[in-house]
């Protein structure tokens, strides 16, 4: 009832009256004078408030405002930032922002790839061109004499430029061009002596043995273009011995002609080399002096072209060397191999790519390795798509091989697979495994062809499936890794 009286004016209001009066006076509108000053202040620090895990981010940028305890006691009410902090972070709902795009450092050009599978693949017109130097005496398997010493002679050049490669890119990196060149300097010309040398370990015809000394200079030369990146200036240099090959395809040339345009090829592409050495000691004059690397630091590198040119070598002779009745040399798988690598080298950089990409999509783990696993899939699959077709293409240009059967071709597809992760492998600096489950692969064809166990493609087929099985393993575990992508 005393809630329906009227006080008479000047007349003072009961006791109850007076206590309901501020629920009533909190259920208004708070007047703009008088608004929470936290609430302006959370609306201030939307952005970092929603994006904090902790209250401590928020205190840290409060005190980065140079909010003093004084202030916030007597602006916001509470006793020191933590606690403003705190307040702050319940008030705001979590919303933490998807990371904006960011440059993808792996991202290339796939013309650049084109043109270095062409710098891999025209030397080997070489080999038709030096037809007329290995005519004449033959040794117990057919082959022209001497031509142990020229693959030996290969594969020193093979795995020592490997090494030298891995090493000279370490160099460029960390001191530029000028570290580079000094270390190609000496390096090249070590490595094309110690393959001369082993071209003389089996003793055969001069023309052989001047074969094998070219194509270790050619080699050395070779590499230090493709470090120093003029690929274009080597493709220019390959000319000669690319027109002289197409021309073979059609009609026969002269033994004068032949060996010329080989010289010529050699000639240019020593010279270029050398130009290149010379413009890198100039841009050293000021340059600072690289930090030392291990000796032991590109060793990895050389056993692993070591162990992927033995293997491409059983895959190209393994019939000859193991006298079944007609066999020749498969000369479509080297070729498809070699222009394959542009191919190869490319679907490193979107493996790469495609991978930090799935690791700014991932949340877990476990969703990291899931996706990690499809990447690698994707990318081998799309360089055996690739090797595939350019092995069926040279198996219908190049008549004189043995047919592509498709035993023949699985095992190249399982070679190029061992290739291709050993690679992957070694771009994220792991080049141990790779380097040791190819030797091991090369051990094993190589004793299973001494042995005479099975066929040549039957061993490689095996062999090289078990090993790309095992490098894929542990491409997987390794790519599967947070620290693997920093």
């Amino acid at each position: 009832m005393s809630g329906l009286l009227r006080l008479v004016p000047g007349e003072p209001e009961p006791a109850h009256d007076l206590a309901a009066a501020p629920a009533a006076a909190r259920t208004r509108p708070r007047p703009q004078w008088a608004a929470d000053p936290i609430d302006a202040l959370a609306e201030e620090l939307a952005e970092v408030c929603a994006a904090a895990v902790h209250p401590d981010e928020i205190a840290a940028v409060l005190e980065a405002d140079g909010l003093t305890g004084e202030q916030i006691t007597e602006r916001y009410g509470r006793g020191d930032a933590f606690e403003l902090a705190a307040e702050l972070f319940a008030r705001v709902p979590r919303g933490h922002p998807e990371p904006g795009p960011r440059p993808d450092p792996w991202k290339a050009h796939p013309g650049r790839f084109a043109l270095r599978a062409l710098v891999f693949t025209l030397p080997g017109f070489g080999y038709a061109l030096g037809a007329p130097l290995m005519t004449g005496a033959r040794d117990g398997y057919g082959l022209p004499a001497g031509t142990g010493g020229l693959v030996a002679s290969a594969l020193v050049a093979w795995a020592w430029n490997q090494g030298l490669a891995h090493r000279a890119y370490l160099r460029l990196a960390s001191g530029g061009r000028a570290a580079a060149g000094r270390c190609l300097r000496g390096g090249a010309p070590l490595g094309a002596a110690l393959a001369t040398a082993a071209a003389f370990l089996a003793p055969g015809i001069p023309g052989v043995t001047a074969f094998a000394a070219g194509q270790a200079l050619y080699l050395a030369a070779a590499t230090v273009l493709l470090v120093l990146g003029r690929e274009r200036l080597l493709l220019l240099t390959l000319a000669p011995t690319a027109a002289g090959g197409i021309l073979l395809l059609v009609l026969p040339l002269p033994s004068a002609l032949r060996i010329a345009l080989l010289l010529l090829t050699l000639g240019g592409v020593l010279g270029s080399a050398a130009h290149e050495i010379r413009r890198t000691r100039d841009d050293g004059e000021k340059a600072p002096a690289p930090p030392a690397l291990s000796p032991l630091a590109s060793l990895p590198y050389g056993l692993f072209g070591l162990g992927c040119g033995v293997l491409t070598t059983l895959a190209a002779l393994g019939d000859v060397l193991r006298h079944s009745p007609g066999a020749t040399t498969a000369g479509a798988a080297v070729i498809a191999l070699t222009l394959s690598m542009g191919a190869a080298e490319w679907l490193l950089y979107r493996c790469r790519s495609l991978a930090l990409k799935a690791l700014a999509r991932t949340t877990s783990p476990r969703g990291l390795l899931i996706a990690v696993v499809r990447v690698l899939a994707l990318c081998v699959a799309g360089y055996l798509g690739a090797l595939c077709v350019l092995a069926l293409a040279a198996g219908a240009l190049w008549q004189d091989g043995p047919p592509l059967t498709a035993p023949r071709l699985s095992a190249l597809l399982a070679l190029g697979a061992v290739l291709w992760t050993g690679l992957l492998l070694q771009a994220f600096g792991a080049a141990w495994a790779p380097a040791a489950l190819c030797l091991s692969a090369a051990g094993a064809e190589t004793a299973a062809l001494t042995l005479d166990i099975s066929a040549p493609v039957t061993v490689q087929l095996v062999v090289c499936t078990c090993t790309a099985a095992a490098l894929l393993a542990v491409a997987t575990g390794l790519l599967g890794r947070l620290t693997t992508h920093r």
